[in-house]
């Protein structure tokens, strides 16, 4: 055979294989399994989902009655969880996640505890493998069978750790999600969280009997050791995930004590944030200092995390519900505001794209281009009514909403997107 026929069939080859493993994540979709994503940052990996819609807005696939709270949806193999309340009774629901039929649900007595709000569970059940994780507001901590509902083991919080209601547990409950890593189930609870056995539900280390704060803990990387940034009551704090030491903490006292916004980290600088006026700081730590970049007012993370993409903070800025609570991009370097878009009030939202996923505190869906340089809304639809805190969830083509109430929405964005997106 002539050998330059050869290498070109060999470059043909090549093409070929370049082109379908380009398509092939072009197409690519992605589970959901926990609160954030996989990669706990608000952004997904998938591509092939659709931007633009008819008037009437994208087509609900189905809908769903899940009782009060602000669990967000996660989705993990073909199903998805999520959490309610009715009358002082606390369900997880399993859903098929295609078809919104129930495949299984558990119910506990808890209270709903409307406490200036409509009350009910705040956090996100949390799927690993063929195990389901969840925490209720008042601390039941519950391991089942993923796929089937069995109660693998249980136990509430307070009393495996003797925290006392007033001293230790969060006025409104407890809202951060479960967060595995490796064989540890993590939780802030506690002064700065809490680490159990995810087999056994053993407790392995836990870090005192203070408040904690709202938010999850956020994983990251120093010197090839795992940490974690635990948002407290008070205080912001690095903890070693193997045995909770405490490398370093940063005091950051809030209104009511409610911290509830995840950290961001990238490289050794962690991004804060929280409402009722206070504002947001960028820090930088190494070794077990920690020291201020900046301070601003410039994003007032109440409830949802901000995304980081590209250099620039995305978020709700503001207290939800209050008035001049608004969409803002602002520098990462700095906390320079770029801009600030009053027509999307709180709410929640994510990326994925290039683009970002908003459901506001209306209930209308929002797509608009992920920019530093202005707002560039790409479609709109009212998708839900009522008061919608919970960020939104894309996976596998279809984006899923719910509001206070528990009206849940999985609606067919499946497809790619085009350059006639609807106008907004």
């Amino acid at each position: 055979m002539d050998a330059r026929k050869f290498v070109s069939g060999l470059g043909g080859l090549s093409g070929l294989l370049i082109a379908f493993f380009a398509a092939s994540t072009a197409a690519a979709s992605f589970d959901w399994y926990r609160w954030r994503g996989p990669d706990l940052n608000g952004i997904s990996q998938e591509r092939n989902w659709a931007d633009a819609w008819p008037a009437t807005g994208p087509k609900a696939l189905w809908k769903a009655s899940v009782g009060t709270g602000f669990s967000a949806i996660s989705v993990a193999n073909g199903r998805a969880y999520t959490m309610g309340n009715r009358e002082g009774q606390e369900t997880v629901y399993c859903l098929d996640a295609v078809t919104g039929n129930s495949l299984w649900n558990h119910t506990y007595d808890c209270a709903i505890d409307p406490h200036y709000y409509e009350g009910g569970p705040s956090s996100t059940p949390t799927a690993d493998g063929d195990r389901l994780y969840t925490l209720s507001r008042k601390g039941h901590l519950f391991c089942f069978e993923s796929a089937t509902g069995k109660v693998i083991w249980q136990k509430n919080v307070n009393e495996e750790l003797g925290l006392k209601a007033k001293e230790s547990t969060p006025e409104w409950g407890y809202a951060s999600s479960p967060l595995v890593q490796g064989n540890l189930l993590v939780l802030n609870v506690g002064t700065a969280g809490s680490a159990l056995d995810k087999r056994s539900g053993k407790v392995i280390w836990t870090t005192g009997k203070h408040c904690p704060g709202y938010a999850t803990p956020v994983p990251f990387e120093v010197d090839h050791a795992t940490c974690l940034a635990v948002f407290g009551a008070r205080a912001v704090y690095a903890i070693a995930l193997q045995d909770g030491r405490k490398l370093w903490e940063y005091p950051w006292v809030t209104g009511y004590d409610v911290n509830a916004a995840d950290p961001i980290v990238r490289g050794n600088q962690v991004f804060i944030s929280t409402g009722y006026d206070h504002g947001s700081a960028l820090l930088e730590f190494k070794g077990g200092q920690v020291r201020k970049i900046w301070e601003s007012k410039t994003m007032r993370n109440h409830l949802n995390s901000s995304v980081l993409l590209e250099g620039h903070l995305y978020g709700m800025d503001g207290d939800n519900g209050r008035k001049g609570s608004i969409l803002h991009c602002i520098e990462f370097e700095t906390g320079k505001l770029k801009w600030a878009e009053p027509s999307v009030q709180p709410g929640g939202l994510m990326a994925a794209a290039g683009r970002f996923i908003i459901l506001s505190e209306s209930g209308q869906l929002v797509i608009a281009k992920v920019s530093p340089q202005a707002f560039q809304p790409l479609a709109r639809a009212q998708v839900l009514g009522g008061k919608c805190w919970t960020v939104p969830v894309l996976s596998h083509g279809r984006i899923y909403g719910r509001n206070s109430r528990g009206d849940v929405v999985c609606l067919d964005v499946a497809g790619k997107a085009t350059a006639q997106a609807t106008q907004p």
